[in-house]
């Protein structure tokens, strides 16, 4: 048996909590270029956001536990995953709606954490690709609206960044701590890091609402911010309000980011933990 095995309903819960934390934060966050604002919502929209979320709680600490019970990325455990996810999907829509790729990417790195209590952000990712390397042999058969835009396109979608150990959100956490050493605020360096994932992925949903066109349009806007300084910079804060006017009103929202930012937050903030204790 391994260490992993022998952890505790708390244990669980305290990560599914961090998972919950770091969504909020990133729903917060703000200006988020072509992402709802909310600065621009009414409180009662803000707490259906914040509701919807929280219902993805029970789901991550059930897979938490899940992950510890078995100890190891398995084809079995991915199926277990694969069953409780799509519960959580169901408990989602019923609070609302949303989070579908919040909960792809933070049920894996829930688990991943679950796995190696303690682990870094590289060890966990590396875990969470070991997972998702592995077929869901339970998932219904149809195609979804990602894999057919990964198809057509030649994207690697939500699932191939998981293979692929979740390249943007470590470029994220990479930013972060640039940006930070930088002088900028938090929500500074957050903004930063959401840019530096809009600026290299191939998101299956911008694909979708934009096409091509649209995902050139992010990319090169995300980088024209980074490339001014960054938002803790005049240039930089400029041109970052300049991309958000023009996604507002031009091109579809790239909500494929968001969920990877979610996913750096989640890990930096067991890294920071992990550094106070």
């Amino acid at each position: 048996m391994t260490g992993t095995q022998y952890g505790n309903g708390r244990e669980d819960e305290a990560l599914a909590q961090v998972a919950f934390d770091a969504l909020v934060g990133q729903l917060a966050l703000a200006p988020k270029p072509g992402l709802p604002d909310p600065r621009e919502r009414t409180a009662r929209d803000h707490s259906a956001l914040r509701w919807s979320a929280r219902a993805l709680v029970p789901g991550l600490t059930a897979m938490a536990a899940t992950a510890r019970r078995t100890g190891e990325p398995s084809a079995r455990l991915r199926m277990d995953l694969g069953a409780i996810g799509r519960s959580t999907e169901h408990t989602v829509a019923l609070a609302g709606g949303g989070h579908r790729g919040a909960l792809w990417t933070l049920g894996l790195l829930v688990a991943a954490a679950a796995l190696r209590p303690g682990a870094g952000p590289a060890d966990t990712t590396a875990l969470a690709k070991q997972l998702a390397a592995h077929p869901d042999r339970r998932a219904p058969r149809r195609p979804s609206r990602g894999s057919t835009v990964s198809a057509r396109y030649g994207a690697a979608g939500a699932r191939g960044e998981a293979r692929a150990g979740f390249p943007h959100v470590r470029r994220a956490l990479t930013a972060l701590a640039t940006s930070r050493a930088r002088g900028a605020t938090e929500a500074q360096a957050r903004l930063d890091a959401l840019l530096t994932v809009m600026s290299t992925l191939q998101d299956t949903e911008l694909l979708y609402s934009a096409g091509p066109l649209g995902l050139r349009r992010v990319q090169a806007g995300a980088r024209g911010v980074l490339d001014a300084g960054g938002t803790a910079t005049e240039p930089g804060a400029a041109a970052l309000r300049a991309l958000d006017a023009d996604l507002t009103e031009h091109t579809g929202a790239p909500r494929g980011s968001a969920p990877l930012l979610a996913g750096a937050l989640f890990l930096d903030a067991l890294k920071l933990a992990g550094a106070r204790g």
